[in-house]
């Protein structure tokens, strides 16, 4: 893009001192008049940069000028701001701090690209909780990131499946995902999730600890939500749907989504379609499929069938009167 190019010839300018169009051109891959182009842009936009003919010329900045912004194009400022995600900042105990470095930002970048990173945050609003959700509890939030960062060890009160567990953890790294907060953190030998709300109690001890060598966060996460996916797939189901069942069972989940996409059976006179879709357990599946109502009937497997009969006759048997 060339807003990225004008930067990166300021920036050339600026680290090596005075050079050659032709050399300008062969580091950006463009043509010398392209290079001559871009540098009348800059000096447009208020950039010191002149031209010093002869057989040593070339261009360069005026002497003792720099740039306050070093390797930001405007695409990437403009990122800056839209990720600036007032929310979790404020959560992490970071809302000030976001919004000085949005200034600093702003007053580091030229006038012209000033008003497209402002347009940016006046135009994209960026909601990470779904319809009806609320965030979860950010009650240890503050306290865990600080241990994040200088890698201090917790102790924590865990409410698991299996009741509240004490655990000692060296706490990896922070992910928020669909407005909640998830913990990676090493107990043991293991590195596993711990959802925050799900802390009892905790506190951060004086002892510090070295991160695993190689550990990179986005790396686990991705292998850890892979992982946890195709934990809970059971199994598949076979369902007759209406068009407004198919609708309703896009709402229910991506898999879900992919699993209608999928199907190809024609449909019968009333429109309605035979698919195939993954399922988890049968208590999960029930109370997943009771929401398509009369637009969906599951045909197999016969326990399923059974169970959502189950649950559907209970709920009329409370109507009846």
């Amino acid at each position: 893009m060339r807003a990225s190019r004008l930067l990166s010839i300021m920036m050339l300018l600026q680290n090596r001192g005075r050079l050659s169009a032709e050399t300008l051109a062969a580091e950006l891959e463009v043509s010398v008049r392209t290079i001559y182009r871009d540098v009348d842009q800059l000096s447009a936009s208020g950039v010191p940069v002149y031209a010093e003919r002869g057989r040593d010329g070339g261009f360069e900045l005026l002497k003792g000028w720099r740039t306050h912004l070093t390797g930001l194009t405007t695409e990437e400022a403009q990122a800056l701001f839209l990720a600036g995600l007032p929310g979790p900042a404020a959560e992490l105990g970071l809302g000030e701090a976001m919004a000085s470095a949005q200034l600093k930002l702003l007053s580091a970048l030229p006038a012209g690209w000033q008003r497209d990173a402002q347009r940016v945050g006046a135009r994209f609003h960026l909601d990470p909780a779904g319809w009806y959700q609320q965030a979860g509890a950010t009650e240890h939030l503050t306290q865990i990131a600080e241990a994040v960062w200088s890698e201090r060890r917790l102790a924590a009160t865990y409410e698991s499946w299996r009741g509240l567990v004490q655990r000692r953890l060296d706490p990896l790294g922070l992910v928020l995902k669909s407005a909640t907060w998830y913990l990676a953190a090493r107990a043991g030998k293991d590195i596993r999730t711990y959802r925050l709300s799900n802390i009892r109690d905790l506190t951060v001890l004086p002892e510090c600890f070295a991160r695993p060598p190689g550990f990179e966060l986005a790396a686990y996460w991705a292998a850890a939500t892979e992982r946890f996916e195709a934990e809970l797939i059971r199994g598949t189901a076979e369902l007759r749907a209406s068009p407004l069942g198919l609708k309703r069972l896009r709402q229910l989940g991506s898999a879900l989504a992919e699993a209608v996409d999928r199907a190809e059976g024609a449909a019968d006179a009333a429109g309605w379609i035979r698919l195939t879709i993954p399922v988890e357990s049968i208590e999960h599946s029930v109370q997943e499929l009771i929401k398509l109502g009369p637009e969906a009937e599951v045909l197999a497997p016969a326990a399923l069938r059974q169970a959502l009969g189950d649950a559907a006759r209970r709920l009329a048997a409370l109507y009846e009167s």
